[in-house]
């Protein structure tokens, strides 16, 4: 399953920040707008690089697939960011 939102809240000692939804299957647009410039690009670099174009596809695929239940977390000095994907 392709990670369809991601949650993203920002905190900081003096304020927070509601969790803000982003809608990440909207990203389709424009990767399907892109698709036809970059896989001829990823093709040849395929090609050079003595790599099968399906089984990187595959593997670009099951990266995106393995992506919800993603969390990040990030803080520094007293300022902390969340992502996660769902």
């Amino acid at each position: 399953m392709t990670p369809n939102l991601a949650i993203v809240r920002v905190e900081s000692q003096y304020w927070r920040c509601p969790p803000l939804p982003l809608p990440v299957f909207l990203l389709w647009i424009p990767a399907l707008v892109l698709a036809p410039i970059v896989l001829p690009i990823l093709w040849v670099v395929c090609i050079f690089t003595h790599v099968r174009l399906w089984a990187t596809l595959g593997v670009l695929w099951d990266i995106l697939c393995g992506l919800p239940g993603t969390h990040v977390r990030v803080v520094t000095d007293g300022h902390k960011v969340t992502v996660r994907i769902l």
